[in-house]
């Protein structure tokens, strides 16, 4: 019976309801978007605040939308108070863009669900308007001083949308509640196991769309003539400049050829090592006493959430000159005459970001062996004791090929990686001395666009980096399948 309904459910043709309720969705998805878009942000009373403030910046940061007033308010030539009508507007909006997301997710339920959610969306979009009120209101403030010149006031188009879209929605929810009225309501509220699914996944869709595709739009900073602070335009539109610049100028080709060196070098290190957490969960699932083995791993685990920067403060109090080695070494009678620069050497920079990169992270990377080793059929192990294998045999000949299959899984995620070591680690331990050898691909972007200043080198070496991460990823899938018949992807 079960099986007849799905089949009859996805049958089922497409009535004007279902448009209304998926027009409905895609409203409160767009009112939902548009407050962390500064285009849209209907609170840019005067140009004096920011291009790049969103309706959220405006919201929930005072300074950051009257940083450039402070004249005017010493003046006398605006009040506090409308920029503080104007942080309020912004919240109510806001708020009333949540109550809509919450009624939008709740429509994919039963009718009874459906009815709560549209009264929540109905509520939310009806505590947009006095909020846009109250933004109209404080523009009318500010365009109405003695100096109308010195605030710039502006209204914004954004002010418009979020009218239309308010409007619309508290449309549709009424409309949608009028419609249930003549539907029979179940006893509780249910929604279906893949919708629930999807809105429990949904807050990571939604960043990793933030922080993994949105950045992507900064690409086309790398075709422009771009300075911090300065704007995109005809005039500054350069094409392919940065790219030849990228491989046509001496100085540049040195620094990625030292850059890639340290890169993978320090990426060879880490897939050489790789196995050390697999064997770390090996032999602390091997320890009799479970309140040593509990002691062992929050002790290796830890480190995984401490700071670089603390992590780095750590270092210096152990091994600058000053630090507790020296000194330790200095009260033996054996020791140096001189104390030692351990920490800000230059000698075996790669072996020491690897020593501390494993410290930190080998007790959190071995969790995910502990667990695969946890879920080992226990007749495996019984079996092996019967045939007469020991503690050794049964690691060897089962906890081992158990986990090969993840291992070779993160190896090879490993390999598609290989050009990401991430930055903080090698920020914080580089140094006038080290910088030839620890500055990697990661520190090198940063150091070119955020320090120097050459933003649109920095971000064609940033997208060269990630189309080859991406080539990798595709040549790593490809050899899992070759290797052991499985894709990683």
């Amino acid at each position: 019976m079960k099986k007849e309904e799905t089949e009859i459910r996805l049958r089922a043709p497409i009535t004007p309801v279902m448009t209304v309720y998926w027009f409905y969705r895609i409203l409160i998805v767009f009112a939902f978007i548009m407050m962390f878009f500064p285009a849209f942000n209907p609170g840019r009373i005067s140009l004096k605040i920011s291009p790049y403030a969103s309706l959220l910046t405006t919201g929930v940061s005072f300074s950051g939308i009257t940083q450039n007033l402070g004249r005017a308010f010493t003046q006398g030539w605006v009040q506090k108070g409308s920029f503080i009508l104007l942080m309020i507007s912004a919240i109510v909006i806001i708020s009333g863009s949540v109550f809509c997301g919450i009624g939008g997710c709740m429509s994919l339920g039963n009718n009874r669900m459906r009815k709560r959610g549209l009264q929540f969306s109905a509520a939310g979009s009806a505590l947009m308007l006095p909020g846009l009120v109250g933004i109209f209101l404080a523009y009318s403030q500010v365009a109405t001083t003695e100096h109308p010149s010195r605030i710039e006031p502006n209204f914004s188009s954004g002010f418009y949308i979020y009218s239309a879209v308010a409007i619309l929605i508290l449309i549709l929810s009424l409309s949608l509640l009028l419609w249930l009225r003549t539907k029979v309501l179940e006893e509780k509220m249910r929604m279906e196991e893949k919708y629930a699914l999807f809105l429990m996944f949904l807050p990571m869709i939604a960043l990793a769309f933030v922080f993994a595709y949105l950045p992507l739009w900064g690409w086309r900073y790398a075709f422009f003539d771009y300075t911090a602070g300065g704007t995109l335009g005809r005039e500054s539109f350069v094409g392919l400049k940065w790219f030849r610049f990228l491989f046509q100028n001496s100085a540049t080709v040195k620094d990625i050829a030292r850059v890639m060196r340290n890169t993978l070098i320090m990426s060879g290190l880490g897939l050489i090592t790789s196995w050390l957490p697999m064997a770390f969960a090996i032999f602390l699932t091997e320890i009799r006493s479970n309140r040593f083995k509990r002691l062992v791993q929050t002790l290796t685990t830890i480190p995984n959430f401490i700071s670089w920067v603390l992590i780095y403060a750590i270092a210096l109090a152990i091994f600058s000159t000053d630090g507790f080695l020296n000194g330790l070494l200095s009260m033996l009678p054996f020791g140096p005459d001189s104390q030692i620069n351990w920490l800000m050497s230059a000698d075996n920079t790669w072996i020491k970001m690897l020593l501390w990169g494993i410290w930190k992270g080998i007790g959190w990377s071995a969790i995910i062996y502990i667990a695969a080793i946890a879920g080992i059929d226990p007749q495996l192990y019984e079996a092996a004791t019967i045939d007469g294998a020991g503690r050794f045999g049964r690691i060897r000949h089962i906890v081992i090929p158990s986990l090969l299959p993840t291992y070779f899984v993160l190896l090879l995620m490993a390999i598609a990686g290989i050009l990401s070591n991430g930055m903080e680690q090698y920020l914080v331990f580089s140094n006038a001395l080290n910088r030839d050898k620890i500055e990697v691909l990661d520190l090198y972007v940063y150091n070119i666009g955020i320090t120097d200043g050459r933003i649109p080198l920095s971000t064609v070496v940033g997208m060269a980096k990630s189309l080859v991460s991406v080539a990798l990823l595709f040549f790593a899938n490809r050899a899992s399948k070759a290797l052991r018949g499985e894709n990683i992807i």
